[in-house]
């Protein structure tokens, strides 16, 4: 072979061998892992259990759904907070936004903001005002504070009690729950005249607020035959008050709302007896999700409300309740 060749075959070769590696590579090119969908979940107070209990079943229903990202946000119960938060959310382009807000009024313009932007908004539980907003998802309030109302009502005639003395341990002043909570309350009590709602107090929904509130309204008024409490922890917090004033509650209609099926949720309480009686209050958190993957994936036009169901929890049906719920 001339030697004047050989650099040029050599070389020919050379770049063969790496035309041919590269054709026959079997590596994947890199592909971007990002998610499609992007949800803001604006939570009014994660120090709530049921509203603990609302962020832990979204996150649940969204793991079916690796196309969705959700982020939390914890607005502590602060007004200022939740509508900040919001507007992060909608600077960051989110493709839908979840919200429980902390009180209506001050909720109501951030979220036509976002709303107006073309963002699908659903609510949780607590509304704002107007109707600027996709969906609004959560049981009748009104309608479970006219059942412990009517429960209520006969209980104290059963019982005979003449008068029949109730102090009301409500949520948080402004939030929309606690003022239909306590009106359906008044109408459900209605049926009996000798029922009388003595006292009344916010504890804004936490359990540790109702125990001091709870203790002051028992000081002055020692003959207390019911305690309608509008959540559960409230109920358990006024149940502190009785035992810290070594008051014997055994003689005492004690009723709490939202039936959590969890270790410190009401079904247990009932169950055990602390208090006597609940009503399941739904988070709507599955729901939501199930509602953001047909109006994100399938353009769907949503109802504007979707009520859920209650179910009065009693001694009779603590047990059968909570294995119904997934609790022990």
């Amino acid at each position: 072979m001339d030697r004047h060749l050989r650099p040029f075959l050599a070389a020919t070769v050379l770049s063969l061998v790496s035309l041919l590696a590269a054709c026959g590579s079997t590596q994947p090119t890199a592909q971007p892992t990002t998610k499609p969908f992007v949800i803001g979940m604006s939570q009014a107070n994660n120090a709530e259990p049921w509203r603990a209990a609302m962020n832990a079943q979204i996150a649940a229903a969204a793991r079916n759904h690796p196309e969705l990202e959700v982020r939390f946000t914890d607005a502590a119960q602060n007004n200022a907070t939740q509508v900040a938060d919001v507007e992060r959310f909608i600077e960051q382009g989110i493709n839908l936004l979840i919200i429980s807000p902390n009180e209506a009024t001050p909720l109501t313009n951030v979220v036509a903001q976002a709303y107006a932007k073309g963002i699908p908004v659903i609510i949780l539980d607590r509304k704002v005002n107007g109707d600027k907003y996709t969906m609004w998802i959560g049981a009748d309030n009104k309608l479970i504070g006219r059942r412990a109302g009517a429960y209520t009502a006969k209980w104290c005639q059963d019982q005979g009690r003449d008068p029949c003395n109730v102090i009301e341990v409500r949520g948080l002043e402004g939030s929309t729950p606690a003022s239909e909570r306590g009106d359906g309350f008044r109408e459900g009590i209605a049926t009996n005249t000798k029922v009388k709602i003595i006292a009344s107090q916010n504890a804004d929904w936490l359990g540790d607020k109702a125990t001091p509130l709870a203790s002051e309204m028992l000081k002055v008024n020692p003959k207390v035959d019911v305690v309608y409490a509008h959540n559960d922890p409230m109920a358990e917090g006024a149940l502190k008050a009785f035992q810290a004033l070594k008051l014997n509650p055994s003689t005492t209609l004690i009723i709490g709302i939202d039936g959590l099926p969890t270790p410190d949720g009401g079904i247990k309480s009932v169950r055990a007896k602390r208090i006597n009686v609940t009503y399941v209050y739904p988070t709507g958190g599955q729901e939501a999700i199930e509602w953001a993957v047909k109006i994100l994936e399938q353009q769907a036009q949503p109802p504007k409300e979707v009520i859920l169901d209650t179910l009065e929890v009693a001694p009779t049906n603590a047990a059968e309740v909570l294995k119904r719920f997934g609790g022990e």
